[in-house]
């Protein structure tokens, strides 16, 4: 009792922040409303809370603290991942310091943001008590703009002192949305640990929701798959540009002049199909109409057009304002629009001469098994009809007659399986030539998609070498008129006059070759981006191929209506 007397009263105003308290659920701890009061749940608690309640675990974290500690069957002292607690607002995730795995990887990482002084301020959506935030969210945050994050690996420098072959991985942690293991990573250089050089292309990660709770992990692994050095970096603050990312251990202790040398890119997040309204956003004045072009060329002079509006004008109406990016009637006709595609599916590609010539054995055993349904139908066909006859000859009442009606009902059971056998086994015949031609049609799939890149290109040829042979005839044309212009008297003035003409037509040329060249880019890029979609959703197609028919055929299987030939 003496001892606890002696303690300073400024010491002991600095002992507790936070009083532990036992967690009775959030409507209770929202009832008492008590910011110092804090609770403590394992990890595998406040991963149900986080399945079942994970906005209300959000607002918790708001108003009071929580703390989350390994499950007691962690008897190897291996860890958590943190950052689906991090994602929530938890405060303190605790870990196992003695253990230097990924998830401690992170917490260090995260934390060596703000000079290891241990602390982070979280966003506003996650403090306030105004904002409403879901940690499994898939869609843009209130108040926070989406980015898109590329990364092209350039080189590494001394990562091992070993001659051995490195590659790089880049993953992405965040919400679950945005996380992304496992699937960028460079390719192996051979024997060279000291200086590889990466000719990878950049790895983008296409829509970051929240980039405020995620960070980018560079792991470092010799050709067998052997640690060599890892970083994390959040990415609020990381710059654009190129950027030497010096190495740690896996326990996060720094590696002597082992590096990677990166290029990083950060830009928002652009939505497919709103990049003509980016680029209307981003230069305004490029979208306007003739009218208002010609309004701001006036106003640039001092001359006032307010009292111009509604004024009818002799010889025609006025024209209404249009819409950003409309031309004017009096303006030059819209340019021929580029070529466009059908999309190509798995059937079109089937139908192709090329395909279908590497695939002849297979389209054989097809002809062949219709020509042997077709013989066995006929045949059971006839059969059919032969009994009948022989059973119906001589009476005279054959509809209601017994012995006939069996006979009957017979062969529609007998045609009935037949049907049910002939479908199952063309059935199960395109299923398994689907599985067997996957790498066929994929293969063909691109030879197609080549093809019309190369018409394409071919169309862009074309209209260049009509532009070229246009504005060569304008050039000519523009001399002829100079020459026959009587007012210029002597070879000099139209000398000079040429010169000045083709000055101003140079330019016009180049501006137009310009225009047209960044056009047919962007109709280049657009086509790529529905080719890589359209390859990207052809293995989902043949996997919805092979479903339809084994769908198809377990259907017939439970199907017990009888059918008959006419």
């Amino acid at each position: 009792g003496t001892s606890l007397t002696n303690i300073h009263p400024l010491l002991s105003s600095y002992v507790n922040y936070a009083q532990p308290v036992h967690f009775g659920g959030f409507d209770k701890a929202e009832e008492k409303n008590i910011h110092h009061n804090m609770s403590s749940f394992s990890e595998s608690m406040a991963l149900a809370y986080l399945k079942n309640q994970a906005v209300d675990f959000v607002n918790y974290n708001k108003r009071q603290m929580s703390r989350i500690y390994p499950k007691g069957a962690r008897v190897d002292s291996s860890n958590y991942m943190p950052q689906i607690f991090w994602n929530a607002g938890c405060h303190m995730v605790a870990l196992n310091y003695q253990t230097p795995d990924l998830p401690m990887q992170l917490n260090c990482g995260k934390f060596e943001y703000n000079g290891n002084c241990g602390y982070l301020i979280k966003p506003d959506f996650m403090r306030l008590a105004d904002k409403q935030f879901d940690p499994f969210s898939e869609s843009a945050v209130d108040g926070i703009v989406a980015k898109e994050i590329s990364v092209k690996v350039i080189a590494g420098q001394f990562l091992s002192d070993k001659k051995v072959g490195t590659y790089v991985e880049v993953d992405l942690y965040g919400l679950p949305t945005d996380t992304i293991r496992k699937e960028f990573r460079t390719g192996v250089i051979p024997g060279n640990a000291l200086n590889p050089q990466y000719c990878d292309d950049a790895f983008t990660f296409r829509k970051v929701v929240l980039p405020d709770l995620a960070v980018l992990r560079f792991g470092v692994f010799d050709e067998g798959g052997g640690f060599l050095g890892q970083r994390i970096l959040p990415l609020d603050g990381l710059q654009n540009g190129y950027h030497h990312i010096s190495l740690r251990t896996e326990g996060n202790f720094p590696i002597s002049l082992a590096m990677l040398f990166c290029c990083i890119t950060n830009k928002v997040y652009v939505p497919d199909g709103l990049g003509d309204m980016l680029d209307a956003l981003s230069d305004p004045r490029a979208f306007m109409n003739a009218q208002e072009k010609r309004d701001q060329q006036m106003k640039a002079m001092g001359i006032d057009t307010s009292d111009t509006a509604g004024i009818q004008l002799k010889g025609g109406a006025a024209k209404k304002p249009g819409k950003p990016g409309e031309k004017g009637k009096d303006e030059k006709a819209e340019a021929e629009p580029f070529m466009t595609f059908d999309p190509i599916t798995i059937d079109f590609v089937q139908a192709q001469k090329t395909f279908q010539k590497a695939n002849k054995k297979e389209q054989k055993a097809v002809d062949t098994m219709k020509k042997k349904h077709k013989k066995e139908r006929e045949s059971m066909q006839k059969k059919h009809c032969t009994t009948i006859e022989k059973a119906a000859k001589g009476k005279s009442n054959v509809e209601d007659d017994p012995a006939i009606q069996k006979i009957v009902t017979d062969q529609m059971k007998s045609w009935t399986e037949l049907m049910t056998r002939h479908r199952r086994e063309d059935w199960t015949m395109m299923k398994d030539q689907i599985k067997n031609q996957e790498e066929l049609i994929k293969e063909h799939f691109k030879l197609e998609l080549e093809n019309q890149v190369k018409a394409l290109e071919g169309d862009f040829e074309r209209r260049n070498k009509e532009m070229k042979a246009a504005q060569a005839k304008a050039a000519v044309e523009l001399v002829k008129e100079i020459n026959a212009d009587k007012s210029l008297k002597s070879k000099q003035e139209k000398d000079r006059r040429i010169k000045e003409k083709q000055q101003a037509n140079t330019k016009n040329v180049i501006m137009e070759r310009k225009q047209v060249g960044i056009k047919q880019g962007k109709a280049k890029e657009k086509l790529k981006k529905t080719h890589d979609k359209q390859l990207a959703n052809l293995g989902q197609e043949i996997t919805m191929a092979i479903q339809y028919y084994e769908t198809a055929t377990e259907e017939l299987n439970q199907r017990e209506r009888m059918e008959f030939y006419c």
